[in-house]
């Protein structure tokens, strides 16, 4: 899924993020709603079905059904999918699974992306250290965009935290600018050089997603033109938030307020 990378880094009013912030709450809930219903049986077309449903009872619509063809509400990669995955009636999660959970939605002109990775049952220790280094990858991420700050300081943040855990950023997939389209410029990738890239300014509102392989960072994608897998059969995991740069530093929108993360 792709961003105009020429494109104008678009600022927004207090007004514009307060909207986006509407948008992904839904996206928040629906989340919540599917890492409680991840559980072994069910199918992941069941979990893209409750994300649809969910979705529209709040005065929403799906951001990723249609888009460039995309076939389902819900993104959803399995163990060494790293992202894209398409749901399916055949593809029933079992205890151990690891699950990115990865979803948008539109609201009144405006869209929210935020994504997430849980284990299905028991947890093995391998899923453990991989979805915590991910968390971390995220939260450093955020704590990077603040105002005057550059793209590649965010990258950088990422890559030196992952790495140092043992673990490999995807190259392939990167975060992006999100507001009126889904996908707006900057992109963001999960690694750089700090000091690099645009500058961060009051009004950026970004989606942040590390995207972390337990082995190497290659990946291809499967003949269904869309689910990216890892190039060595390695577990992968994706976390994801939608933050606004403001004076004050990162606020995350698709967190409700006071909630932590």
């Amino acid at each position: 899924m792709d961003a105009r990378a020429g494109d104008r880094i678009s600022l927004r009013s207090a007004d514009d993020v307060a909207r986006i912030r509407e948008a992904c709450l839904v996206v928040h809930d629906v989340l919540d709603e599917l890492a409680r219903a991840a559980q072994p049986g069910v199918t992941t077309a069941e979990l893209d079905r409750l994300a649809l449903a969910r979705t529209r009872a709040r005065g929403a619509e799906p951001a990723f059904l249609g888009y460039h063809g995309y076939p389902a509400s819900l993104c959803i990669s399995v163990n060494d999918e790293v992202v894209h995955g398409i749901p399916s009636p055949l593809r029933a999660l079992a205890d151990g699974d690891v699950v990115g959970l990865d979803f948008g939605v539109v609201l009144g002109g405006w869209y929210g992306d935020s994504a997430r990775s849980v284990v299905v049952g028991r947890a093995s220790a391998e899923a453990t250290r991989l979805l915590e280094a991910t968390r971390a990858g995220l939260r450093a991420a955020i704590a990077a965009a603040r105002p005057g700050a550059r793209v590649g300081d965010v990258g950088a943040a990422v890559q030196a935290l992952v790495e140092a855990r043992g673990y490999s950023v995807v190259r392939e997939f990167v975060g992006h600018g999100i507001g009126r389209r889904l996908h707006e410029p900057p992109h963001v990738p999960n690694w750089g050089v700090a000091g690099t890239g645009p500058v961060l300014r009051p009004g950026t509102v970004l989606a942040l997603e590390p995207m972390v392989n337990a082995g190497a960072p290659e990946v291809r994608v499967l003949d269904d033109g869309w689910t990216a897998v890892t190039e060595d059969g390695s577990l992968s995991a994706h976390f994801e938030h939608t933050v606004a740069v403001t004076e004050n530093g990162p606020e995350i929108l698709t967190l409700p307020a006071g909630v932590p993360f």
